[in-house]
């Protein structure tokens, strides 16, 4: 049983995996319907069919999670999110893993659970924290390419805070002026994230707690 209780206004690591560490990212389809999946099911509101929804005018959204960051892996996902709304986090998450788990199934002709458990939560507890798991989560892929788990499906938030924006992804994300505020420029956070990029692939003791409870990614 998760552990954490989530209050608004406060910041979280969320993630999870596939199960039995299968790929929830098979192609750039499925890809697509997650990155659409998290815009959609964002909103305070009931959502219904997102495939109904794709006919109907977009309306102004009332968010349940500020993202502040994402990492999608073929196999994991990580999210840094702010609660706005009570509960917002239980909320969305459900409504992404069981839409998307659903989408899944049916297009591949399974059945049962694709992520492992509940998905996994620890609360950011104070800023250096926040700025390091933003590193992590932000140059997730680079993390990964070193490792050799290199993949062309693996996306993250970090063009968005270096001013290389994809108007497909952007959208995604919310208020991230918490942690860019605290730079002068782009170029600041970039230069910040590439000097502590090797402390983090050496020693991930950088995120002690992270370490303990996070997902087994090789």
């Amino acid at each position: 049983m998760r552990k954490v209780n989530f209050a608004s206004g406060e910041f979280y690591h969320i993630y999870n995996r596939g199960v039995d560490g299968r790929d929830i990212f098979i192609d750039q389809t499925g890809f697509i319907r997650f990155i659409k999946s998290i815009n959609e099911f964002n909103d305070l509101e009931p959502v219904g069919s997102i495939y109904e929804n794709s006919f109907t005018k977009s309306k102004k959204k009332k968010r349940l999670v500020n993202i502040v960051c994402y990492a999608l892996n073929p196999n994991h996902f990580h999210f840094i999110l702010e609660q706005l709304e009570d509960r917002g986090i239980e909320k969305f998450m459900h409504r992404l893993g069981t839409g998307y788990t659903m989408f899944f199934n049916k297009r591949h002709k399974r059945s049962g659970s694709l992520f492992q458990g509940t998905f996994k939560a620890i609360h950011v507890e104070n800023n250096e924290y926040l700025l390091h798991l933003s590193i992590y989560v932000n140059l997730n892929d680079k993390i990964h390419q070193l490792g050799g788990l290199a993949s062309k499906l693996s996306q993250t938030s970090f063009n968005s805070y270096v001013g290389k924006l994809n108007p497909k992804l952007d959208k995604i994300l919310g208020d991230i002026s918490i942690i860019k505020d605290q730079f002068k420029n782009a170029k600041e956070y970039k230069k910040f994230a590439e000097e502590i990029l090797p402390d983090i692939i050496e020693r991930k003791q950088l995120l002690k707690e992270l370490e303990t409870l996070m997902i087994e990614e090789e």
